[in-house]
């Protein structure tokens, strides 16, 4: 007899999302797992630095927040709270969670899933001549410059999925990978075995789609303005069922929507293709199919899964140097010698000028415009950046752009007061033999090792045949391309990744009639000495292409204005292009009431 459906809430898409989320979670109607996503490449730098400082933290201390709030109810009505908020902390996360128990006179049973520490196997290996080549450039790690401080391994599910199995009612990881806070409860309530590869694909795809909270009921959604109310977006959750298939809604009366192409949106977030690597299970994202069976409610299914790599993701924090920024506000006329004027003023005033930083950015962001009838319609700004090893030099960067304020260009202020800079974390992505790690679980004083799965190959599925590409023909007009498409962009460590999907089928045999390298290049000149891995998902109507190399050293290190790629798929969706005329009749037909 089939088991019922498991519904897993998600509560955080990020370190820093809605502390309220988890409270409306819990009172807005059943479930039985709340989850969500606290690390990120970014998170696990500022993690790093907080324990470096105080051996007690290195943890989402978010988390514990929310837990102070719904804990009580969530152990009233049996909801079991999976989280990967321990960080590169779990056991002092742990702790506090206890700790709100006690103050709370409940008994509580947290588990602590662990082992995913590999800085001393990634010492070991490089002593024994590994040179840990970068994911995607192949540079080996002699070339970071520097001494891992941290290094962390993308571990799965099984660990949670025991954990559960032993009677935890809270269970706190390292790091993990987004998926596998809903996969490994989802095998645990419907006892899958690791060679379920299907079903364990289609719980991966379920927590792809709900591990960024919002972005998958509206949040940084493209055609936002055909959703209504997005004031106070409901978070999602996932019914799974016991084929790995789900459904994706929200509580009902919440904000945002659930529709087939919020879901498309969030799935092309931050992949590199077809194929979804996780430690688990590869998800053939190119077998999955979407189908609006209700209102905000969207069904998926066909994921099909083949076997868990031979390899894991590891991410090595190395420390990058120091760096500092200020912003120039320059106003009314004349704003280009303005800029010039200041910034000849500025490295004037730097012993040494640029040369004494390793890297420096100007950018120049005009907002001016002519006779302006607001103060803000007269303002560019002006922002210098600099970084570099030298701690002094960086720090007293912003102190020199600040003595100047009185002898340069007429007008002059500036958007913040000079401060010291801060620490920069280089992210180093690399592949290690899965068969180096354990996953250890660790409840009611009893710790148990738990292997990975690691190297079960299977044959490679067959991916859809992609429709016939149709070119343009007959009459067009110039629009943008956001008019008929749909995009999500983010990073993978130097990476940014673009997602984009048409409405319909027409739209979507336009668009594979241009999508490839040399179109891409000349839509994004900024993508012109970059390599680029151009994919497409014929089920969902989607192609997509990982820029490799456009963020530089990563998020925290890159001197962009758009660090993490957020907005990369609206600026391609704002250029103009001709596109045909039966498309834009098509995409009014769509958005008419």
């Amino acid at each position: 007899m089939s088991r019922r459906p498991l519904r897993v809430a998600n509560c955080s898409g990020f370190y820093g999302d809605r502390l309220a989320a988890a409270r409306e979670m819990v009172d807005g109607g059943p479930i039985d797992i709340l989850t969500g996503d606290w690390l990120a490449e970014l998170t696990m730098g500022l993690l790093s630095m907080q324990r470096a400082k105080d051996p007690d933290a290195g943890f989402a201390r978010t988390f514990v927040t929310q837990l102070e709030d719904v804990l009580a109810d969530c152990l009233d009505r049996g909801i079991k709270i999976i989280s990967n908020a321990g960080g590169l902390n779990p056991v002092a996360c742990a702790r506090q969670i206890e700790a709100i128990a006690a103050g709370l006179r409940r008994p509580v049973k947290v588990a602590v899933v662990s082992g995913d520490d590999a800085t001393e196997a990634f010492r070991t290996a490089r002593d024994e001549g590994w040179d840990a080549q970068h994911l995607d450039s192949g540079a080996p790690f002699d070339s970071a410059g520097a001494h891992a401080e941290v290094v962390s391994a993308y571990l799965g599910g099984w660990g949670i999925t025991e954990a559960l199995g032993a009677g935890a009612d809270v269970v706190v990881t390292g790091r993990v990978t987004d998926a596998a806070v809903i996969l490994g409860p989802a095998a645990w309530h419907f006892g899958w075995a690791r060679d379920d590869w299907d079903a364990l694909a289609g719980a991966v795809v379920a927590g792809h789609v709900i591990e960024c909270g919002a972005q998958a009921t509206g949040g940084n959604f493209a055609f936002f303005t055909e959703l209504g109310d997005l004031s106070r977006v409901g978070f999602p959750l996932a019914e799974i069922y016991e084929d790995g298939s789900a459904v994706v809604t929200k509580h009902p009366g919440t904000g945002g929507a659930v529709t087939v192409e919020t879901v498309t949106a969030q799935l092309l977030y931050e992949i590199d293709g077809p194929r979804y690597l996780n430690p688990d299970v590869v998800t053939r994202l190119d077998t999955v199919r979407l189908e609006q069976v209700g209102v905000d409610r969207v069904r998926i299914s066909g994921a099909r899964g083949e076997g868990a790599p031979a390899t894991v993701k590891v991410g090595a924090l190395v420390p990058g140097g120091w760096r500092n920024e200020m912003t120039f506000v320059l106003t009314g006329l004349d704003i280009e010698a303005k800029a010039e004027g200041a910034l000849a003023a500025l490295w004037a005033a730097v012993p040494g000028g640029e040369k004494a930083f390793d890297q420096v950015t100007v950018r120049l962001l005009r907002a001016d415009r002519q006779n302006p009838m607001t103060v803000a319609e007269a303002v560019a700004l002006l922002t210098v950046t600099v970084s570099g090893a030298d701690r002094r030099r960086v720090a007293t960067f912003s102190r020199a752009a600040v003595e100047i304020g009185l002898a340069s260009y007429p007008g002059l202020h500036a958007t913040s007061p000079p401060g010291p800079g801060s620490a920069i974390t280089v992210f180093w992505p690399t592949l290690m033999p899965a068969e180096r790690f354990v996953q250890t679980v660790t409840l009611d004083g009893r710790t148990w090792s738990v292997p990975l799965t690691g190297g079960r190959a299977v044959p490679e599925i067959a991916g859809p045949t992609a429709p016939t590409a149709e070119p343009t023909t007959g009459s067009t007009r110039r629009v943008p391309l956001g008019t008929v498409l749909g995009a999500r962009s983010g990073d993978k460590a130097g990476n940014a990744t673009l997602g984009v999907w048409a409405r319909n089928d027409p739209a979507y045999r336009w668009l594979l009639s241009w999508w490839g390298q040399d179109r891409l290049r000349e839509l994004l000149p900024e993508t012109a000495r970059l390599p680029l891995r151009p994919w497409a998902l014929p089920n969902l109507r989607a192609c997509g292409v990982t820029v490799v190399g456009l963020l530089g050293a990563g998020v925290a290190a890159n001197h962009a204005l758009d660090a993490q790629a957020k907005a990369l798929g609206e600026y391609l969706r704002a250029k103009v292009a001709e596109v045909p005329v039966g498309l834009l009749d098509l995409a009014d037909e769509e958005v008419s009431p």
